[in-house]
């Protein structure tokens, strides 16, 4: 028997052991006049197998109840089943789905408005495109390697949204097959396009990348998701995602060069995702990428923190100076109040 709020599916074998009550008939007997074991008797009074056409020609001999009738009872019994089944995962779903920031991804045009619970249910389904919402848990569909600042219940969910939309967006790109030594190769390239405004330097890293299999994908930020950017494997590709609106451009580059790292080092695709020791090391191979550690080092001993040397400093690596003002800024070196008029802030149409 399986039930929800509004739906109990009896199995026949419900009715099957009423008229062997009926007739005082065991169910040792029943199965000798029904040619088949106790066993399988069993099973099928208790709805674990499925009451076949031939069953029911053989419940006809035996019990004299046509066969059109037990075949109708399996076929109501199967249809509730799976109603019953939809209701009870409908109602698991409809609380999993409370937790999605449903009205800001509507306002995003990623899914269709609506106030109804139940089309949000369905709506988030095809959107993940998963039977159940439940399903979401698996490894074998979620798998990112991302970098956020605070991790809660619903920025998980709101991280599995964004990086749906990722995913979605980056099939319509096109990129040659995954090469992590041309990645290596073209990352000098990339970093030199720190000095340039977003208009010349977004077509070129998505060029470059494409050309290593990786489909970047800039898209608007997602309220409680707490992300900068994510990296995972889809089909044949690697998909870089980013937060790009109102960015600091040392933010912008710095989570950038983090999710390279990610796919340098093979952190992406793990079936547990990344660690707290991956995040780490992306991290330190970002910041050792974008500004070569000892020149840094011997900048930093210097102590001379003022514009000018800064901008020198900058020129000198090629890169922007906001990148340099946001590293001394993490270091300790400055203040986070000092040296924001070097940092250029992006808007990066998504």
């Amino acid at each position: 028997m399986v039930r929800s709020s509004n739906i109990i599916a009896t199995p026949p074998g419900a009715t099957i052991k009423e008229q062997l009550n009926y007739r005082g008939m065991s169910q040792k007997e029943f199965a000798a006049r029904m040619d088949m074991s106790e066993k399988h008797i069993s099973k099928l009074i208790n709805g674990e197998v499925q009451l076949t056409a031939e069953t029911a020609i053989r419940l006809e001999m035996v019990l004299g109840i046509p066969a059109k009738f037990w075949n109708n009872l399996e076929a109501i019994y199967r249809e509730k089943i799976i109603k019953a089944e939809a209701e009870n995962a409908m109602d698991a779903d409809v609380e999993i789905a409370k937790q999605f920031p449903y009205s800001e991804m509507a306002n995003f045009g990623w899914i269709p408005v609506t106030r109804d619970t139940k089309e949000k249910v369905i709506n988030l389904r095809k959107y993940f495109e998963v039977v159940e919402l439940s399903l979401l848990g698996s490894e074998q569909i979620t798998r990112i390697a991302c970098r956020r600042l605070a991790i809660t219940e619903k920025s998980d969910l709101a991280l599995m949204a964004w990086t749906q939309e990722a995913k979605i967006k980056a099939r319509d790109i096109q990129t040659a097959p995954i090469n992590i030594k041309g990645l290596i190769s073209t990352m000098q390239d990339i970093r030199k396009m720190t000095v340039l405004k977003p208009k010349d330097f977004c077509p070129q890293v998505k060029e470059h990348l494409a050309d290593c299999g990786i489909a970047l994908v800039f898209l608007p930020h997602l309220k409680g998701s707490f992300l900068q950017g994510a990296s995972f494997m889809d089909g044949n590709k690697i998909v870089v995602g980013l937060t790009a609106r109102g960015r600091d451009a040392d933010k912008f580059w710095f989570s950038l060069f983090h999710e390279l790292a990610h796919i340098v080092l093979g952190h992406v695709g793990q079936p547990n995702g990344t660690s707290e020791d991956d995040e780490k090391t992306a991290d330190k191979w970002a910041g050792d990428t974008l500004i070569l550690s000892e020149d840094f080092d011997v900048f930093k001993r210097k102590k001379d923190y003022t514009k000018k040397s800064v901008l020198q400093f900058a020129k000198a690596q090629g890169i922007a100076p906001g990148i340099v003002v946001g590293r001394m800024q993490l270091e300790g070196m400055i203040e986070y109040s000092m040296l924001n008029d070097l940092k250029e802030k992006y808007e990066i149409a998504v």
